[in-house]
């Protein structure tokens, strides 16, 4: 999309997952240099990219926060909308855990492994700050950008006057397929991109999804902590 067909409250959705891809890529490209042999780090140095990229997205978030009026927070006060929200959100753990589908030439995933650095306060840290991100930072980030943004830009570039929850089949379709295409396990996140879409259209709630994908992301990152799965972070 060009950004001159942008209005200017976009911006503040679309700067903290622009940032967080960003750091993705520098992550990528530090990777391929240390195998490559470019630059030398240990596998403990380069997972202190994660708090850096988490700290920096969260602060983001915090400065421009007061320009997002679609979290309404009172929402889940609602309680049969927050308890089908969390329902949701253990589903899509349960379903992502078990649809570990990569496309046939992709590598399988590494993961974020803090095993690698002995026992102490600082893996305490890296974990604690990894949950941070998943469960607080992320579910922020990607509902602002992908429910409350694209899914509304799509009907309507001037997407602040399209109502919270509005369905159109292209808007549905493609969110649901770009938001699979944004992880390496394409097909669990097409299919997490959907119920949260329809979640949307239940609840007309932006903080609803947010509840819910932060669940899913804490019921994983609990799974992956137990059974030390860490291709799945």
């Amino acid at each position: 999309m060009d950004i001159k067909f942008l209005p200017k409250n976009a911006a503040v959705r679309i700067i903290p997952f622009t940032l967080f891809m960003v750091f993705i890529g520098i992550e990528s490209m530090i990777h391929y240099c240390n195998t490559q042999g470019i630059i030398t780090l240990s596998s403990q140095q380069l997972l202190y990219f994660y708090p850096l990229k988490t700290i920096v997205v969260g602060l983001t978030i915090v400065v421009l926060f007061k320009h997002y009026s679609e979290i309404i927070f009172a929402d889940l006060c609602y309680w049969r909308d927050t308890t089908l929200s969390i329902i949701i959100g253990l589903f899509i753990s349960f379903l992502w855990i078990n649809m570990d589908w990569t496309l046939v030439d992709i590598v399988e995933p590494i993961g974020f492994d803090p095993t690698i650095i002995a026992d102490g306060h600082i893996r305490t840290a890296i974990i604690a700050t990894r949950l941070v991100g998943a469960v607080v930072v992320v579910p922020i980030m990607e509902e602002l950008f992908w429910r409350s943004f694209l899914l509304r830009y799509i009907i309507d570039p001037q997407f602040s006057k399209v109502a919270i929850g509005r369905f159109t089949w292209l808007s549905f379709i493609s969110t649901c397929v770009l938001f699979g295409l944004e992880h390496h396990y394409i097909i669990a996140g097409i299919m997490a991109g959907t119920l949260f879409n329809l979640l949307l259209y239940r609840t007309r709630s932006i903080a609803q999804c947010i509840i819910s994908h932060a669940v899913a992301n804490l019921a994983l990152g609990i799974y992956v902590l137990n059974s030390a799965q860490w291709r799945f972070w």
